[in-house]
């Protein structure tokens, strides 16, 4: 039996994926398993029993990832479970942008009380007139599970859609649509792009992408579009090419003083994957994976632990060993069971960056001795015996 705490509230959907063989505590120190969604990790004990955290989302800022590495704690995200949510957003706000909607709804609410109201809109609604998206070059930086999906239904809208991802992956090359023009120069989108949208995680290595810079290289009149993370865009740089004229709108679904209010920004209140659909998709992925791991050891998109997959055991035993990445493990860890006279029948070894996971399924149980024995390498981090 297995326990699991729910940090935040968690979709039905998703909980109803549970077997029998686990159980909700709502005392984090009792369980081996976390479901969360927003609540902020930064500040709690993660008591020695802890095996896992599900994040219900893509997003893993709220979590402590390299505590959690160097304890043997597993953090999963639920990539492309709220794709379809963010992508239509994404749809809405390009439209938002282009078309002065908010400014025309925002009059008809101060005029309400006019009984000339539909005379006056006929002569206001000028103000509001936009521009169509169809023909415009649309500019999409990060290729993963969004912005795959908005890249193939933009071109069904009639844009000529660049896109830029130096790391996309087999998965996602095989489902972009072959009439996306794939650019391996960012500036490339910087330059030709009427409407730009980033979709990116936020690392180092991708704050600040959309710079002061890079604005400058861009066409007179761009809209931007940020439903990642804020700190993927210079927002004092953006706010002044808005002033400028530089930037024609900059939609953000991530609110903060600087850009809440601010003139040609259109704020979200991160509703990105605030659909029914996504949170239940998010939640029975997280819990699909959480129970995958704590029953079978089995690591499918793990954020700070590289994944691994041997299926369910066969064998008499299956032990799972978490370690950093150094060398002479593997020959260490064979050692012992060689000792033991144990015969290992499957192995699989996988790294990510500092860390490393291995998994062995062996011919007979492991002995106490043998575990201690794996424990005492140095290195080691944590050891399961999942069978």
């Amino acid at each position: 039996m297995f326990n699991y705490a729910c940090l935040n509230p968690i979709s039905e959907v998703g909980i109803s994926c549970f077997t029998d063989e686990f159980s909700k505590t709502e005392e984090l120190s009792d369980a081996q398993g976390v479901l969360v969604r927003s609540a902020s990790m930064h500040e709690l004990e993660l008591p020695d029993g802890l095996l896992a955290v599900a994040r219900a989302g893509a997003g893993v800022n709220n979590i402590p990832l390299e505590d959690c590495a160097k304890k043997g704690i597993v953090v999963f995200n639920t990539p492309g479970a709220n794709a379809n949510g963010v992508k239509e957003l994404v749809f809405a706000g390009m439209l938002l942008a282009a078309r002065d909607v908010v400014g025309g709804i925002n009059w008809i609410t101060e005029n309400k009380d006019d009984p000339d109201i539909a005379k006056k809109a006929e002569k206001e609604k000028k103000r509001f007139a936009g521009t169509e998206i169809y023909n415009k070059k649309l500019g999409i930086i990060g290729l993963g599970a969004i912005g795959v999906r908005v890249a193939n239904a933009a071109k069904h809208m009639g844009l000529e859609v660049y896109g830029y991802d130096p790391y996309i992956s087999v998965e996602a090359a095989w489902h972009l649509s072959r009439d996306i023009r794939h650019v391996t120069d960012i500036n490339e989108i910087f330059e030709e792009c009427d409407i730009i949208t980033i979709h990116v995680p936020l690392l180092d290595s991708t704050k600040g992408t959309i710079s002061r810079e890079a604005i400058s290289r861009m066409k007179d009149g761009v809209i931007i579009l940020n439903f990642a993370r804020d700190l993927l865009v210079d927002e004092d740089a953006v706010i002044e090419a808005i002033k400028s004229g530089k930037v024609r709108k900059y939609v953000s679904d991530f609110p903060n003083p600087k850009t809440a209010g601010a003139e040609g920004c259109i704020v979200i209140p991160h509703l990105g994957a605030s659909t029914e659909e996504s949170e239940d998709n998010c939640a029975k992925m997280a819990v699909k994976e959480l129970m995958d791991f704590l029953k079978n050891g089995n690591i499918a998109n793990s954020v700070n632990y590289p994944n691994c997959d041997m299926g369910v055991c066969q064998a008499a035993g299956r032990i799972a060993i978490m370690h950093t990445n150094t060398a002479n493990m593997i020959t260490r860890f064979t050692a012992v069971f060689g000792d033991q006279g144990i015969n290992i029948s499957d192995m699989l070894n996988k790294s990510k960056g500092e860390f490393a996971y291995t998994m062995m399924d062996i011919e007979s149980p492991a002995s106490k001795d043998a575990i201690e024995k794996l424990k005492q390498i140095p290195g080691v981090i944590r050891v399961r015996v999942i069978k």
